[in-house]
């Protein structure tokens, strides 16, 4: 079940504690920007984008979070994407972490809607994605450790999965039963 991909040479690491994030109120108003290290500290609300990669056979792309990722190392993700920049659109943010983390590009993005994730210390306005893909990957180093395709079922049974990609995935089935019943 291991998917097609590629490793490529690890990039020296960013100062991602230093990059600035998008923060939004209690009702997904932008109010400023903080350094992620002060939006994770101070657990501010903020936007994230969830791009959920489904193939022809209706699998989905898990990925492993690297162990030096700063929230949830090792754990699961079950959808691609991250926090939106500071003055970044969701759709933008989407497309750039698609590409950095799978080296996904070129392909229709679909907006699911729009859902609230606040547990665990998150306060995230969550912008949900789909996009089809049956191409190879290209894992980022840094971030993923590993991908392969599982049946929603089987992704969602899944122990370790983060808790806001899992609600995405819900959030998604969810949708398609909605479009479904039209």
């Amino acid at each position: 079940m291991s998917a097609d991909v590629s490793l490529p040479e690890p990039l020296p690491a960013p100062h991602i504690a230093d990059e600035q994030i998008q923060l939004v109120d209690a009702r997904n108003r932008p109010c400023g920007s903080a350094p992620r290290a002060a939006m994770r500290r101070f657990r501010f609300w903020h936007r994230a984008t969830y791009v959920v990669v489904r193939n022809r056979h209706g699998e989905l792309c898990v990925q492993r979070r690297t162990l030096t990722k700063e929230v949830f190392p090792g754990g699961l993700d079950l959808a691609a994407g991250g926090v939106v920049g500071a003055g970044e659109a969701v759709h933008v943010a989407a497309r750039r972490e698609l590409a950095e983390e799978l080296g996904i590009q070129g392909v229709p993005l679909r907006h699911l809607g729009e859902f609230v994730h606040d547990a665990q210390g998150n306060h995230i306005f969550g912008s949900l994605f789909l996009v089809e893909h049956d191409g190879p990957l290209t894992l980022q180093a840094e971030e993923v450790a590993e991908a392969f395709w599982l049946s929603p079922d089987e992704a969602l049974a899944l122990d370790g999965v983060t808790p806001d990609t899992r609600q995405a995935v819900q959030v998604m089935l969810g949708y398609g039963e909605r479009e479904a019943g039209r």
